[in-house]
């Protein structure tokens, strides 16, 4: 068996965990298998008869190369832990991995993707080698620019109903890292705390050079948020100062603090037990 181990990150509806697997290469961690929905979908969507696709600009107009099918402005959260985990670029998407590259990772990500029963069952994993996870949680959906289009009376207090279900999801995924961790002794499971990291994010934007925080950059309506972006819409200029990039979707400087945070946490509350960094160097 080989002595380095890959990590397989999946992403689902904004949960996500990081898989130890067997396998050899040479970066901090060998392999990096993403599993999600639009939030970190690079492309899987692009041949689909579906409307969930971001093949057309003004998608990745801050990308190298344009386009791909990415839901952002440029990068996504996983693109920023690749760079992180010293990955010399990107992770391809399934419908462009191919021969030995599939072996430094893939990318199985779909946008519109929903959580299945089995989804939970990360011990099916294990049973293929799986050793390192890391669970990250679900993000502020309350205050996207589509919720606070339809639910925020004033177009800028959160939809705390949404929000508090979310916290309600959280609370939960956070505790199974205790009850994985228990049960499977020679795994290591941690808990990313997105929704606090987004948090940050919403209550001081100025900190973090951000200044519109209740609209998205490209869309149609009230805070931009009742028609998502259109194809060959022209979107803000000022990019690097919207939390949101779309109706839905953060921008890459959102998902810049969220990879790195996740990452190396900055702030005690970022990563229980510990951050990514310290799980990909046991």
């Amino acid at each position: 068996m080989a002595n380095r181990s890959s990590v397989l990150l999946l992403s689902l509806l904004g949960l996500a965990l990081l898989l130890q697997l067997h396998c050899a290469t040479a970066q901090q961690v060998p392999c990096y298998f993403i599993f999600g929905d639009s939030l970190v979908d690079n492309g899987n969507n692009n041949q689909l008869q579906s409307l969930a696709r971001a093949d057309y600009m003004p998608y990745g107009i801050d990308f190298p190369g344009g386009p791909t099918g990415r839901f952002s402005n440029g990068k996504t959260t996983v693109d920023v832990i690749a760079e992180q985990l010293g990955f010399n670029g990107y992770i391809p998407p399934y419908v462009s991995a191919r021969g030995q590259a599939v072996l430094r990772g893939v990318n199985y990500a779909s946008a519109a993707a929903g959580i299945r029963e089995e989804t939970g069952r990360q011990l099916i994993m294990y049973n293929y080698g799986a050793r390192k996870f890391a669970l990250i949680g679900v993000g502020q959906i309350g205050c996207s620019p589509s919720e606070l289009a339809q639910n925020s009376p004033d177009g800028r207090t959160c939809v705390q109903r949404i929000n508090a279900a979310n916290s309600i999801f959280n609370d939960k995924l956070r505790s199974l890292v205790d009850r994985f961790n228990g049960n499977t002794p020679d795994a290591r499971f941690i808990y990313i705390n997105a929704y606090g990291i987004f948090q940050d994010l919403i209550d001081s934007p100025a900190r973090f050079g951000l200044r519109v925080t209740n609209a998205g950059c490209c869309g149609v309506g009230r805070n931009n948020g009742q028609i998502t972006c259109l194809p060959f819409q022209t979107p803000c200029r000022n990019r690097n100062e919207y939390l949101f990039w779309d109706a839905f979707h953060p921008t890459e400087a959102a998902n810049i603090v969220v990879g790195r945070r996740s990452y190396r946490a900055a702030s005690p509350s970022d990563a229980y037990p510990y951050d990514i960094a310290r799980l990909a160097q046991l």
